[in-house]
This record gives C-alpha cells, structure tokens and sequence, in this order.
C-alpha cells in the first residue's frame, strides 16, 4: 500500500502507516491529515510533536490517551478533557495522530 505525494507513493502499511519513518516530514503530514479531513492547527502539531519526541527519544514510547491528556495540559496550561483530544483527531488521538506523525502502529490495544 501508499500514500500519493508528489507525484510518488509513499509506502505504508494496510493501515496507512508509514513504513519508513524516514519519510516523514511536516508537509507529508498536513498532507496525510487533509486526506482524513483534518486541517492541521498549533494543537494538532503540539500533538503531533509531542508524540514524535516521545517515539524518536524515548526509547520506542507511543504514549495512550491518558498519557496524551496529561502532557497536553502540561503544554497548553488547562487539562483536556478525551473530548477535545477527540476533537483534533476523531478516530483516535493516540493512533491517527500517530499516523499523521509519522510513527509506526502501536501495537498495544485500546486507546485509553
């Protein structure tokens, strides 16, 4: 499977996953999100980043829900509520924003 850009398919897994993580970049993200109806704003990229640092320097860590909740109340001074974490991206915070983000399928199961 792929995802088109630029006129060259990127490859991803059957569920749109990036096998090369390499592959990444910021504007194959906003790509990939407008696919999905999502237009990135700075709460999607605080996401989106915070999810990329705790992959790239934490050893592999795919944070869940609850742990994404946390670290955004600690970057946008308020605790989230799911809803709004839900509200940038519907399907899954934890799994399309990692999609988005470049990161490979987490493997561990539910989201919260």
């Amino acid at each position: 499977m792929g995802f088109q850009y630029e006129g060259r398919e990127i490859e991803t897994d059957k569920n749109g996953f990036l096998v090369n993580t390499g592959d990444w970049s910021e504007d194959l993200a906003r790509a990939m999100a407008e696919a999905e109806g999502i237009e990135l704003t700075d709460k999607h990229w605080d996401l989106i980043n915070y999810l990329r640092e705790e992959y790239f320097e934490n050893g592999g860590n795919q944070p869940n829900t609850r742990t994404i909740i946390k670290a955004m109340g600690k970057i946008w001074g308020e605790k989230p509520k799911q809803k709004d974490l839900y509200d940038l991206f519907p399907l899954d915070p934890s799994k399309q924003a990692a999609r988005i983000a470049g990161l490979p399928e987490s493997k561990r199961k539910g989201g919260y």
